[in-house]
């Protein structure tokens, strides 16, 4: 099965290396934001479906 792959990728390169260099460019465009994103808004949002309406949750959300 791999054979029969292999033959058919001739003369396709473009897309293959296409989409790696789409999946790298995300990869490390969501690890860029990861780093510099606050501390604060990880913690609201992660809090976010434990919250239960109380008037001590924040009534925006801090960026």
């Amino acid at each position: 099965m791999f054979d029969q792959f292999v033959k058919d990728v001739s003369g396709k390169e473009m897309y293959l290396i296409f989409s790696l260099w789409i999946f790298l460019v995300f990869f490390v465009v969501v690890s860029i934001l990861l780093f510099i994103t606050k501390k604060q808004y990880i913690d609201y949002m992660s809090d976010l479906p434990l919250e239960d309406g109380t008037p001590d949750a924040p009534q925006s959300l801090p960026l």
